[in-house]
């Protein structure tokens, strides 16, 4: 029989996500996959590493998800809830499997190569029935990403719900499109579902390339300008080293990027990012200070090994004066 994983449910919540997370296996030895002679521990979920980091930075956070009860859920279960999470809404399923990946490390700073072990997850068997209406509007903001949507056939309609009610209620909601061809049926189709979620937003995170792919604009002016006037109230375009562009209600400027010496794994620095402007905007910054925020995490988030392993403490923030 599923069971609720540990955690304990708090009542006022400032954020919940939902989505799936993954155990990480990361290489120990630049290389193929196949050539490594051992791999390290992490956890994985572009949703729960916005989790942990604004977890981090001492806001109240729930997650909502499934695994299994084997021993890689049985981890990411203890390694979700020792950072602070709600996991009061993870279903622990033993008749289901936990998803996993395999990760490369890299010397020269380009994406490392990853391996996806996660068709038939328990995450993937998720839908409508997981969202728990009143603890879901218990928290005051929702932060989503395509990753979750493109999960399974029943993992999206379970997203546009969940921003939809939040949106419905005064909430408001982030959105990064975190595009994962792969698990999709088409490009075409992708390219239609990320926008229409984006489109239930308030702010919406998209980076410079995949912007152009999801809407045929060439400047992150004009991908901005295209969620904008589909009713988002910011959207933020990620530049890598160069910052971000921002276009919101507030007025439109450019945030520049912060220098780092060496890149080390360039995998959660959107993430990263996130969790920068999320916070910088529940904390109430202006929106140019939580894109800075945003950029300085993630630039943290690639000069260190692991999805999560940059993400700061609130004392690391405030040292920063961000």
């Amino acid at each position: 029989m599923p069971t609720e994983g540990t955690g304990v449910q708090d009542s006022a919540l400032d954020v919940v996500t939902f989505g799936e997370a993954m155990l990480l296996l990361v290489a120990d030895r630049p290389g193929p996959l196949e050539d490594a002679g051992a791999f390290h521990k992490r956890t994985a979920g572009a949703e729960t590493n916005v989790a942990i980091g604004l977890a981090r930075l001492g806001l109240k956070v729930g997650w909502a998800s499934r695994l299994g009860t084997d021993m890689m859920g049985r981890y990411l279960i203890k390694a979700m809830a020792g950072e602070g999470i709600d996991c009061s809404h993870v279903v622990c399923d033993p008749a289901q499997k936990t998803g996993f990946q395999f990760k490369g490390r890299v010397l020269d700073g380009s994406d490392p190569p990853v391996e996806y072990h996660r068709q038939g997850s328990a995450a993937s068997h998720m839908g409508v029935q997981d969202i728990d209406e009143a603890w879901l509007l218990s928290a005051r903001h929702l932060h989503a990403t395509g990753v979750f949507a493109a999960v399974s056939a029943s993992t999206l309609p379970a997203a546009r719900r969940s921003l939809d009610l939040m949106r419905a209620a005064g909430r408001s909601v982030s959105f990064d499109p975190n595009l994962r061809p792969t698990l999709w049926a088409s490009p075409t189709l992708m390219r239609e579902a990320i926008n229409d979620l984006a489109a239930r937003a308030h702010w919406v995170l998209p980076g410079l390339e995949e912007g152009r792919f999801l809407t045929g604009e060439t400047s992150a002016e004009g991908i901005a300008r295209f969620y904008r006037q589909r009713g988002a109230h910011l959207v933020v375009v990620k530049l890598g080293s160069e910052g971000a562009y921002f276009d919101g209600d507030s007025g439109c400027g450019h945030v520049p990027g912060f220098p780092v010496a060496e890149v080390v794994d360039t995998v959660g620095a959107g993430d990263g990012f996130a969790v920068g402007v999320i916070s910088g905007l529940l904390d109430g910054l202006s929106v140019p200070q939580a894109v800075r925020r945003g950029a300085w995490i993630g630039a943290r988030a690639v000069q260190v090994l692991g999805d999560s392993e940059g993400l700061p403490t609130r004392a690391e923030l405030n040292a920063a004066q961000l």
